[in-house]
């Protein structure tokens, strides 16, 4: 069974960047990571999630994500706890990935 927003290697895969913008002081914001990081564990165990981390500097994070309906990974973005909790704000950045590394493309 192909995990969610999976493509055979033949196709374009939709994939969204989440940018992460805190809006709140640092300690405000770890106040919230365990939580986050409980989420982000969830999204990478349900095959949504690629790669993720913190922006340097520390102002936000990155999240690379696939998917097939940008409706969808916004709700989806909306539960993140930092976001949730109102510590950050994040925007969702979608694309047609046309062009992948080989090491990549059992990912996509």
């Amino acid at each position: 069974m192909a995990l969610p927003g999976t493509r055979s290697r033949d196709t374009v895969a939709r994939v969204f960047v989440l940018l992460l913008t805190y809006t709140r002081p640092l300690d405000e914001v770890d106040a919230l990571m365990r939580k986050h990081m409980a989420w982000l564990d969830e999204q990478y165990d349900a095959g949504r999630f690629l790669v993720s981390g913190r922006q340097i500097p520390r102002t936000g994070g990155v999240i690379l994500a696939r998917g097939d309906d940008r409706e969808e990974i916004e709700a989806l973005a909306a539960t993140d706890p930092f976001v949730a909790g109102g510590v950050a704000t994040c925007e969702v950045v979608g694309f047609r990935a046309s062009q992948v590394a080989d090491e990549l493309r059992p990912l996509l």
